[in-house]
């Protein structure tokens, strides 16, 4: 092959080999431009100061004589309750009267850690049969009493003469409360394992602890349930044709921990059938009102679900049916390529480059010889271009 052809060969692979060379390095390497900031170094965003304030001095003509009193005792707030609170993990509360042209309006709000503990605060507050209400995230009254949660806040109102315009007063109320993001917006999940078909959605009760379980009229004795073994509980009334149901499921940590108390709980409610008065620890009321022959329990994964109530056999039974639990499965992260192991990624990557550059050049450098040669073979010359011998003729015979 000639000289001009192996340079051409030569200069194709080298730029082939820097060029891609130069791109792994920039992959590989961390960007160091002036002025460039990672996300994770721009500095946090600073909270609004009308996040720190859970009530207004003022809100739709009704006005405070002093600020809102703020608390951090749950006894302070509400001294019956506070076990209840501190269950639901209770943050701070503002304490509040309101007046307008003789009317008096008093407001409790309870924020919480997050939105499930306000819900359950809530439906711990909330009775069954108690009307809803369009007010917040969810609302009922009683009378003169309002009580609606939004976000990880509770509010509880009693004003002291109801009216109509009432419900739009607090929707403006509840339109001056901070909402929480991420995580501490959502709802309790256990909720979701609740069937929806024929449920009533205003005697839903949510319990992280024994206090609240057992203010929210709970079916099972609450040293039953086991809320020391990290136990989630909720309920709620279904409308079935024989008759009304409550379906009771509770959230264990792990399926083993769900399957011994399954065992405990189905044995209690065995024994409790035969002899409610030597059962321990004592047969509720709630049990005690319904038809024994509807009490079944049944296991899905970490989840156990109990129906009591006055429901028959077979539509209990079709209602247990119902709950099943699904698992999500969350990919695990992998641990992070370490700077080492990228270093030697890149270089066997450069040594790959190097020999496909290397095979591309003496190929290359071998078809276009090869062509040159039998072109040259083609018109009878050597193949070679060293054999021709250069000189001037003068054509002197002419």
């Amino acid at each position: 092959m000639g000289s001009r052809g192996y340079g051409l060969a030569f200069l194709i692979g080298f730029a082939a080999l820097t060029g891609d060379a130069a791109a792994a390095f920039a992959q590989a390497s961390p960007a160091k431009a002036v002025g460039l900031q990672t996300p994770a170094a721009t500095k946090a965003t600073a909270v609004p100061a009308k996040a720190a304030v859970i009530l207004p001095d003022a809100f739709a003509g009704w006005v405070t004589d002093e600020a809102p009193k703020t608390v951090t005792d749950a006894a302070l707030a509400d001294a019956p309750n506070a076990a209840a609170l501190r269950e639901y993990a209770f943050t701070v509360a503002a304490l509040a009267n309101y007046k307008r042209e003789g009317e008096t309006l008093t407001v409790h709000a309870l924020r919480f850690h997050d939105a499930s503990g306000a819900y359950g605060a809530y439906s711990f507050y909330r009775h069954d049969g108690w009307p809803k209400e369009q007010i917040g995230t969810g609302a009922t009254s009683n009378h003169n009493r309002v009580l609606f949660w939004l976000g990880n806040t509770l509010v509880d109102a009693t004003f002291s003469h109801i009216s109509p315009m009432s419900g739009s007063e607090l929707r403006e109320l509840a339109g001056q409360i901070a909402v929480p993001d991420g995580t501490k917006a959502l709802t309790p999940p256990i909720l979701a394992n609740l069937p929806q078909a024929s449920i009533d959605g205003q005697t839903t009760h949510y319990a992280v602890g024994p206090m609240g379980y057992a203010g929210g009229s709970g079916v099972l004795p609450a040293e039953l349930v086991s809320f020391d073994k990290g136990a989630e509980a909720a309920s709620a009334t279904y409308k079935l044709r024989s008759g009304p149901a409550v379906m009771t499921i509770i959230d264990y940590p792990t399926p083993q921990i769900a399957a011994a108390q399954e065992t405990r709980i189905r044995a209690y409610i065995k024994a409790g059938v035969q002899d409610p008065k030597k059962v321990q620890p004592a047969w509720t009321k709630p049990l005690q009102d319904s038809d024994q022959a509807s009490l079944e329990v049944r296991r899905s994964g970490p989840l156990v679900a109990i129906v009591s109530g006055d429901a028959v056999p077979d539509e209990s039974h079709k209602l247990l049916a119902t709950v099943h639990f699904e698992a999500d499965l969350i990919s695990v992260p992998q641990p992070v390529e370490s700077e080492v192991a990228k270093t030697g990624r890149l270089l066997l990557g450069i040594a790959g480059l190097v020999i496909i550059g290397s095979a591309a050049a003496i190929l290359l450098g071998f078809f276009l010889g090869g062509g040159r040669a039998l072109y040259r073979m083609a018109r009878g010359r050597p193949v070679s271009s060293v054999y021709d011998e250069e000189f001037t003729s003068l054509k002197l015979n002419e």
